[in-house]
């Protein structure tokens, strides 16, 4: 195992899903990380016409969902950040060696983050696939400087989750198990639109 080499898993997670944890999981095992750290957004600034459950929420969840595995943790350094959050403020922030783990659907976004140049000469990239967008459309975007990891794409999304929640439904199997429970005693993704 590489010493001082992290993965970041960042988002809004609202909520955090399986398809992260799986993610997180293939980073993990197929670049041999140290640790994968999952970031939520405070200020996710490509989702500011959007509503967005309060971050106090989605920090909470985030640490649950990151109690599945020893390899996991939650890292508030984005919750610690007033103002819009941007990768490279992050990776910045971040001492070591780091690897962002994005969705393919994400990667190919990103030349229009934030100093875009700087993320991608900042940190390995590892994509995970996603449905619709192929390998081919990444390498178009961002050029060859990625890693594709070897899992099978998950058409799963937290807006899918949202709106299954907000139709009455539970999303067991969906969520882990302890953001199940969260999600079910603070009432959330009820009575808002997703």
């Amino acid at each position: 195992m590489l010493t001082d080499v992290f993965g970041l898993l960042g988002g809004t997670f609202d909520p955090p899903h399986v398809a992260h944890l799986a993610a997180a999981h293939a980073a993990y095992e197929q670049l041999d990380l140290e640790q994968v750290r999952l970031v939520p957004a405070r200020t996710p600034w490509q989702k500011a016409t959007k509503v967005v459950t309060s971050a106090t929420h989605r920090w909470a969840m985030c640490r649950l969902a990151a109690a599945e595995a020893p390899y996991l943790a939650a890292d508030d350094v984005e919750m610690r950040r007033d103002g819009p959050t941007y990768t490279i403020d992050t990776l910045e922030a971040i001492e070591g060696e780091t690897v962002l783990v994005l969705g393919a659907d994400a990667a190919v976004g990103i030349p229009t983050w934030h100093r875009a140049s700087d993320v991608l000469d900042t940190a390995t990239i590892a994509v995970v696939p996603r449905p619709g967008v192929t390998e081919a459309d990444v390498r178009e975007a961002i050029g060859q400087g990625f890693t594709m990891l070897d899992m099978p794409p998950i058409e799963l999304s937290a807006t899918q989750i949202r709106e299954h929640v907000r139709a009455g439904l539970e999303p067991r199997f969906l969520v882990p198990d302890a953001v199940v429970e969260y999600i079910l005693a603070n009432n959330l993704y009820r009575h808002r639109d997703a």
